[in-house]
């Protein structure tokens, strides 16, 4: 009974390593690009924000003139802002990793 047993584990940990062979196999073509598409994603998520605080800031600079800066102020909650966003994408796929191991 216990050699069934232990076949059957065997094959089981045989099966699921060449699954995930073939999954990686699969993907290796695509890891060039999957680190582009990664890589462009964190980039944007950053910059989009910052850019767009900063042309606010501007705005309200040139609207509402004062002491401080309106610009200043919104660049650094800008790139606050793109780095938790990035944050975000960079958790997800991570889980998305460790889901799929």
């Amino acid at each position: 009974m216990e050699s069934k047993n232990g076949r059957n584990e065997f094959q089981k940990n045989i099966g699921e390593k060449e699954q995930r062979k073939l999954k990686y196999k699969r993907q290796e073509k695509q890891s060039v690009w999957k680190g582009f598409e990664v890589f462009g994603i964190i980039g944007w998520s950053v910059a989009v924000p910052t850019v767009v605080l900063t042309l606010l800031g501007m705005w309200l600079d040139k609207r509402f003139p004062g002491e401080h800066s309106y610009t200043l102020a919104l660049l650094v909650g800008g790139i606050c802002l793109g780095c938790l966003n990035a944050w975000y994408w960079i958790s997800n796929k991570m889980k998305d990793m460790e889901e799929d191991e």
